[in-house]
């Protein structure tokens, strides 16, 4: 099992765990987060790439995996996301560095360099 497999898997496990359990206020959290990212004024391509720099500025990596997922699943291409690193280099410095070590390192398992 790869790193993204056991990500998904934990991912959804404690989800469904977190829905069981939660208050209302955490479920409500939970769709309003979702909601979030739906197409609008800006596409739900966009959004993914937002949310991606800002959880690499923010240096959550359970949020870059979950935002590099999903700008694969959106269409997204590789030089894109090398944009969208750059970006989050440019706006968070140096201490995002580790984090875009583990990004580039998902993002040749969600998307070989011989796909896009």
């Amino acid at each position: 099992m790869g790193r993204l497999d056991d990500f998904r898997a934990y991912r959804e496990r404690m989800n469904a765990r977190i829905h069981e359990k939660g208050t209302i206020v955490t479920k409500r959290f939970f769709n309003l987060d979702g909601k979030c990212y739906e197409a609008g004024a800006l596409d739900g391509k966009t959004k993914e790439m937002l949310g991606l720099a800002a959880s690499m500025v923010l240096r959550c990596d359970d949020c870059i995996s979950y935002h590099i997922v999903r700008c694969a699943e959106e269409g997204v291409i590789r030089p894109e996301l090398m944009e969208v690193f750059d970006v989050a280099l440019i706006v968070g410095g140096p201490i995002v560095i580790p984090h875009l070590r583990r990004a580039h390192e998902l993002l040749d398992e969600v998307m070989p360099a011989n796909g896009q």
